[in-house]
């Protein structure tokens, strides 16, 4: 069925569902940017510390790959994060070159049980209404968005 721009009914749900989405990526960056200005800390410190929840450790140059970082931009955030408690480092025993990082459980605490786990918990009661086929979707869409996104993240670190 046509609208009255001359749009299926489909693309018009669509681009509901694109600006719904991008509400939804604004609403998070702004949850970020809060979260990271309550802990004392910028955005892309709140992303190696979220990198650190998900794998327990990292390697300081694996963290710089990953957040788009130089050496030295790496080595600052890595001493702001470790003077605020949330994070250490070590040399690895293999090759003492290689800089093992943790998160401590000051940083689990703060950021993890204080500021993620209740919005977490709220999203998993949500999440709750729907059922299996639906939530199959959900996965899919947010699966196929992240992929599209790392596609689209890799071509602008590489210039093009």
């Amino acid at each position: 069925m046509a609208s009255d721009h001359g749009r299926d009914a489909g693309s018009d749900a669509g681009s509901e569902l694109g600006l719904d989405d991008q509400a939804y990526q604004a609403a998070v960056h702004d949850f970020d940017a809060a979260a990271a200005a309550a802990l004392g800390i910028n955005p892309t410190d709140l992303r190696c510390l979220e990198i650190l929840r998900r794998q327990e450790t990292a390697l300081a140059g694996g963290l710089g790959a990953a957040l788009g970082l130089t050496t030295g931009s790496v080595t600052a955030m890595l001493d702001r994060l470790e003077a605020l408690g949330y994070l250490t480092r070590t040399r690895d025993p293999a090759d003492r070159r290689r800089v093992i990082v943790r998160a401590t459980p000051l940083a689990t605490r703060r950021v993890w049980d204080e500021i993620y786990r209740p919005l977490s918990e709220d999203g998993q009661a949500d999440i709750a209404h729907y059922s299996d086929a639906e939530r199959a979707v959900v996965r899919d869409y947010l699966r196929r968005g992240r992929e599209r996104y790392e596609r689209r993240l890799a071509r602008l670190r590489a210039g093009r």
